[in-house]
């Protein structure tokens, strides 16, 4: 039985009272950890599209920051900008994994990520108690983005490469983090879209996971967590890995053991402890809570890779 806006509510749990003392206990020494540590969150998949998820998330955000740990949110929105162009009937185009971005399609990936998915998740924390900011890395000149250079690939390595243009898609030069420092000194969250800003003030489309592990690094980040739709980096067994070590990741990549879709991930987990980020984590987003589970239990839910 507890109070609930001034009202008396019963609320029945299937878990006794020493198993959540047990589990308040277990966190106690991670939270005193991690006081006033910054980690940087990459918000994508599933958890960025089912409505339990997206509440879930919110909720281990606004907790990271009461419990004195500078959360920094940076979140994707492909199939959002996907449906959006639809909508306006234009085709979405990809050429080895990335989306063919040309003016007309940046005006939108701008109005989706930079609108309507960064406010969304921005009035998300804020209905959970936080004080959540949303930015672009237009804002205060924080990503610094140029043109990425993309080459064809050649079926005869002997050909010189061709060069494709994939219009206004950018990779990081580099990152002020001045706006970010100063809403965590204020108390504030920033929740962050991947668009950056090149030389000459054109906008870029900037992979999310590579901005949160640069971000990571320049803000000397305690955690990089990446949320995928998947356990994490699995064996040839299929059993979960965990605690690894840069050495032993980059054997595994050797041996075939992580490969495909996977490989990205963690090749962006590797820059970014390789940058003097302690540790990065590649964990379910599928699962209720998992960023609480990962930062605050032993077992943790996801794979993690350090130096």
């Amino acid at each position: 039985m507890r109070l609930s806006n001034g009202k008396l509510s019963m609320s029945l749990s299937p878990m006794p009272a020493a198993e959540r003392a047990q589990v308040l206990t277990e966190a106690l020494p991670y939270i005193q950890r991690f006081h006033g540590k910054t980690v940087v969150i990459k918000y994508g998949g599933n958890a960025m599209v089912d409505d339990r998820l997206k509440q879930s998330f919110a909720r281990d955000v606004v907790l990271m920051k009461l419990v004195g740990m500078n959360p920094v949110v940076v979140h994707g929105g492909g199939p959002q900008i996907g449906r959006m162009l639809e909508r306006i009937g234009k085709k979405s185009e990809f050429i080895q994994g990335m989306r063919v971005t040309d003016r007309e399609t940046m005006d939108v990936v701008e109005m989706v990520l930079g609108g309507l998915v960064n406010k969304e998740i921005v009035s998300l924390i804020n209905k959970h108690g936080g004080k959540a900011v949303g930015l672009t890395g237009k804002d205060g000149g924080l990503i610094h983005a140029r043109k990425m250079v993309m080459q064809k690939v050649q079926a005869d390595e002997s050909l010189a490469s061709e060069i494709i243009d994939i219009g206004q898609v950018g990779e990081v030069e580099s990152i002020d983090p001045e706006v970010v420092a100063l809403l965590d000194t204020r108390n504030f969250i920033p929740v962050i879209a991947p668009v950056g800003v090149g030389a000459d003030g054109e906008a870029y489309n900037i992979n999310a996971d590579v901005v949160a592990g640069k971000l990571a690094i320049t803000l000397r980040a305690e955690k990089l967590i990446l949320l995928t739709n998947t356990t994490g980096v699995l064996g040839k067994d299929g059993a979960l890995l965990t605690g690894l070590t840069v050495e032993l990741v980059n054997s595994l990549i050797e041996d075939g053991t992580i490969h495909g879709g996977m490989l990205p991930k963690v090749r962006y987990a590797l820059d970014a402890v390789s940058g003097g980020v302690r540790s990065a984590h590649i964990i379910d987003g599928r699962v209720d809570h998992a960023i609480l589970l990962e930062i605050f239990t032993d077992a943790g839910v996801g794979t993690l890779i350090r130096s």
